[in-house]
């Protein structure tokens, strides 16, 4: 948007060197905080930089305070993307305690003062709508997630595979997310023991919410490895490049979500050319053309909020089958990642989203 929008922006985390970047760490008054508070520490510190705007945006509830604060600070409209929903993740008690109430607290106070409400996926508006019923449907719009479609491109490059231990001459199928309830990682690893013995499982995975969630997936990938090789866990963050090379290479990508407003991982998966097997559900669909760009694997989920499989069992099986077809045929994998590629072109590319952005910002000024 930069071309005509005067961008700036304030983030989390360590400095960047970009123009119009400004970043924010936790105060020190809060250090050995609860993460909840010390998030609301640093949005306090970005709601009084914000002075002079004509508008603000935030992106999810560790950036909602800072969003809400400014707007009556300044008297400016707020604009919120949501990217997940506080009432659609109850295992983050596990994590924050009674901080997750305090992030839900922030969240629907963000979600009730905002100008607009900006969902990356329809799947997403409806589950925004079912969690704060008080929202008016009209101000809830969906602006699907983008993608740098120069940065995320097909990159051969055997050597760096090789040297992340990837056998290039075997099928592989690849995960990359956070170690989290969400994303279904030990679905995939019961999963993957049902595979064909030469496919790869790659798993870049990292970041664990709990010690329990990691102990879980450690204890899944050594009884994996018992049984078949070809298991690696990268357990470090790659670098782009690598990260494509790595897509590029693989035969499939798989996301095995139980809850999953849009997945960006998909959309760079597609990018690189990769077909891309995901579960049914949230925003996965508007991605992922059955058939098409990849396959979708069904699933039938508890309405409780945490998304659990109603028959797990079912779930795992019918991830194996639709894995073990893609694997098993990989020039019409092939065939689904350059279709997947045309599709991110043409539906995802951050050009598409930057109008859709601007045209929301222009109707509230």
């Amino acid at each position: 948007m930069r071309d005509d929008v005067d961008v700036v922006v304030r983030a989390f985390g360590k400095p960047r060197d970009e123009p119009g970047v400004f970043s924010y760490g936790p105060l020190s008054e809060l250090s050995g905080a609860n993460p909840a508070l010390s998030t609301l520490g640093v949005d306090l510190q970005i709601a009084q930089d914000v002075a002079g705007a004509d508008v603000v945006h935030s992106h999810t509830w560790y950036a909602n305070a800072a969003g809400h604060v400014a707007s009556l600070l300044h008297g400016i409209p707020h604009v919120v993307t949501a990217h997940s929903l506080e009432p659609l993740r109850p295992w983050k008690a596990e994590q924050l305690g009674g901080g997750y109430r305090v992030s839900s607290w922030i969240e629907s106070t963000a979600f009730a003062g905002a100008a607009k409400v900006i969902a990356v996926s329809h799947g997403m508006r409806r589950d925004i709508l079912r969690s704060y019923p008080f929202l008016d449907e009209d101000k809830v719009t969906v602006v699907h997630n983008g993608i740098d479609l120069e940065r995320w491109k097909p990159l051969d490059d055997l050597q760096t595979v090789r040297a992340l231990g990837i056998d290039p001459d075997r099928p592989s199928i690849v995960f990359v997310g956070r170690i989290t309830r969400q994303k279904g990682l030990p679905y995939l690893l019961r999963a993957a023991a049902l595979l064909p013995p030469e496919v790869q499982l790659v798993l870049c995975a990292g970041a664990p919410d709990t010690p329990e969630i990691l102990a879980e997936v450690e204890a899944g990938v050594a009884a994996l490895r018992e049984q078949r090789s070809g298991v690696v866990w990268i357990d470090r963050i790659l670098s782009q490049p690598e990260l494509s090379a790595v897509l590029t290479q693989a035969t499939a990508f798989v996301c095995p979500s139980v809850y999953e407003p849009l997945g960006i991982v998909n959309l760079e998966a597609m990018a690189c050319g990769v077909a891309v097997v995901g579960t049914a559900t949230g925003g996965i669909p508007e991605v992922v053309d059955d058939g098409v760009t990849g396959r979708l694997v069904p699933i039938e989920q508890l309405q409780d909020g945490t998304g659990t499989p109603i028959d797990p069992e079912k779930f795992v099986a019918d991830l194996a089958r639709i894995l073990t077809e893609v694997v098993s045929d990989p020039a019409a994998a092939k065939v689904m990642g350059a279709a997947g590629r045309r599709r991110a072109e043409t539906e995802f590319g951050w050009e598409r989203i930057a109008v859709r952005t601007r045209e929301i910002y222009a109707s509230l000024l």
